[in-house]
């Protein structure tokens, strides 16, 4: 069964700046991404791939086409045209979304910072902490940095913050735009080994990634972008 079917979707932006001109971001995007499985999506730069995943998670309106998505909560919805409230509800319940860049509340701690998806869901505050803990070690931030403030880590550190975050409540749904972007290449095995057992428990994902080994790994099917002499197409 299909989690996920994107249906001949397009996005255009408005640049008032430029006196209104229209550019297109992409065109005619379709793909299914059945239950418990990963789908990649590749493409050069400019072909609208970061484009598809903020139409998914919302961050974008669509221009034209349906996104339907089974939820456990809400049954099959049309995200192009579900209540923004009903949106919101499905992304702090259902959906993980990593990008490259660690959006957090100043003068909040790591380890605060990734149980806080424990702790809204109604776990204790002792248990979220360990377990976000034992995620932080997994992913290499060491113990003396769960008390301190993110602000002040490295790009790699923020990244794996910004992962752990993303992943602690094990998301029906993970979208993720270069998540291994700004990571060595040991921290990004271990990245993909998380992943990997992630989706061995269910969790669907999609997701972009710069490296083709990377993206191969990850990838039950990779979806390459269209270009302007050609359809996209899922390999």
């Amino acid at each position: 069964m299909n989690l996920l079917n994107v249906d001949s979707i397009s996005k255009t932006f408005t640049i008032h700046i430029l006196s209104g001109k229209i550019i297109e971001g992409f065109k005619d995007v379709s793909f299914t991404v059945p239950r418990g499985t990963a789908l990649g999506i590749s493409g050069p730069s400019g072909s609208g791939k970061s484009s598809v995943l903020k139409c998914i998670y919302g961050s974008y309106l669509t221009t034209r086409g349906d996104i339907w998505y089974e939820s456990p909560r809400f049954g099959r919805l049309n995200l192009t045209r579900s209540p923004l409230r009903t949106i919101n509800q499905i992304r702090e319940m259902e959906i993980g979304y990593i990008t490259q860049f660690l959006k957090v509340i100043p003068r909040v701690s790591a380890l605060d910072i990734v149980s806080a998806p424990l702790m809204e869901a109604g776990a204790f505050r002792k248990a979220a902490r360990s377990a976000a803990g034992d995620l932080l070690e997994q992913l290499g931030i060491p113990q003396r940095l769960f008390e301190a403030y993110p602000a002040t880590f490295s790009g790699g550190e923020q990244q794996r913050v910004n992962i752990a975050r993303a992943i602690i409540k094990a998301p029906h749904l993970l979208i993720l735009d270069e998540p291994t972007a700004c990571l060595d290449a040991d921290t990004t095995s271990v990245v993909l080994d998380i992943l990997l057992a992630l989706r061995k428990k269910g969790t669907t994902m999609i997701g972009i990634f710069h490296q083709p080994e990377i993206l191969a790994r990850f990838s039950d099917a990779i979806y390459r972008m269209k270009t302007d002499s050609d359809r996209g197409t899922i390999q």
